[in-house]
């Protein structure tokens, strides 16, 4: 055993893991990288200006972020335990271990951790992942997992997961992601253009949008609440434990930003009908733009302006009419002893 890098004959070795999910580092990068962008530039905008434009390019940024990285964590689902359980096929041998299992949108997350790590002479280390997603097959997956002689706990888990297991986890979690995700990018749409409309005179359409956003993130949360709730709880039995799961991070990520989007968007809609002339000078924009304009707000701000009328007008309504003198001195010429003329 000792020649073969002390691991079992046969069996793959523990591969390589990066310790975040490389999707959802490359999301939080790119986020963090815009958000570094906007702290340049924050001291070139003077005054109150400058809190009130790093407060919303920091929440903009913050529900834009948690939208993407929901829908792309492994942590809907999630749980653990530690057990004693046996470790491979064929062998007798027991080791004792923390066993996790993530069920995300797109497929599970199954890892498989020694306490301690140096047990039977190897590093026991796992973190396998088995996908649904559109284009992949998870039975596949599985049927190379057992080829590969993958630990127990964790084929014993993934087997739970797959299209012909009694417990329907398969259809169910399935079927929840594929909802849950196309609200999710509906709701991240909501967020691109309630950005653009913010950036624009139309604040009350902006607050709509971002309204909209929020309610699109609670339905995704509703749609995965019911689909997995529709068949009873699968035992999950590893040695003498049982996993439970319960609802993970990500769910309570979206649940905040969703509350709070709707909370913004609501705020936004009373501001204004109630007081217009602050919003507009929470998103540095000024009424002041145009004097021959005047936005009401219940009009829809600039997309349905409102001309002052001719006795609203500042400047003075006397406008000489050249037409008048021109038709007097020419009566003058024509008829000198008329008496009309003469007036």
């Amino acid at each position: 055993m000792a020649t073969l890098g002390h691991t079992f004959p046969f069996y793959a070795g523990p591969k390589p893991t990066f310790p975040m999910d490389t999707t959802l580092a490359s999301i939080i990068m790119i986020f963090l990288t815009a958000l570094a962008t906007f702290i340049v530039i924050l001291p070139g905008i003077r005054g109150k200006t400058r809190l009130f434009w790093l407060l919303r390019v920091v929440t903009s940024l913050f529900i834009g972020a948690a939208i993407l990285a929901v829908n792309f964590s492994s942590e809907w689902s999630v749980g653990q335990v530690s057990t004693n359980t046996s470790y491979k096929a064929f062998s007798s041998e027991w080791i004792s271990a923390d066993i996790g299992l993530q069920v995300g949108l797109g497929g599970v997350n199954i890892t498989l951790t020694g306490t301690p790590v140096q047990q039977l002479n190897e590093t026991i280390n796992y973190n396998e992942e088995f996908t649904w997603r559109l284009g992949e097959n998870y039975a596949e997956e599985y049927a190379k997992a057992l080829e590969k002689g993958l630990p127990d706990p964790v084929l014993y888990l993934a087997e739970k997961f797959t299209p012909r297991s009694p417990c329907g986890l398969y259809r169910q979690y399935r079927l929840a992601g594929h909802y849950t995700s196309a609200m999710l990018w509906v709701a991240f749409l909501c967020w691109l253009l309630a950005n653009v409309m913010l950036s624009m005179p139309v604040l009350v359409y902006g607050g709509y949008m971002l309204l909209a956003t929020g309610i699109f993130q609670l339905l995704a949360l509703l749609f995965f609440s019911m689909a997995t709730s529709l068949t009873s709880p699968c035992p999950l039995h590893l040695g003498a434990s049982v996993l439970h799961t319960h609802h993970g991070p990500a769910f309570w990520i979206t649940l905040t930003t969703g509350l709070l989007c709707v909370l913004l968007g609501l705020a936004m809609a009373v501001a204004h009908r109630m007081q217009p002339h602050r919003l507009k000078a929470f998103f540095n924009q000024s009424v002041d733009e145009d004097p021959m304009l005047e936005w009401s707000p219940e009009e829809g701000g600039l997309l349905s302006p409102r001309y002052r009328s001719m006795a609203d007008s500042p400047g003075s309504q006397d406008i000489p009419l050249s037409e008048a003198s021109s038709t007097k001195a020419y009566c003058k010429e024509a008829h000198p002893k008329d008496p009309d003329c003469a007036l």
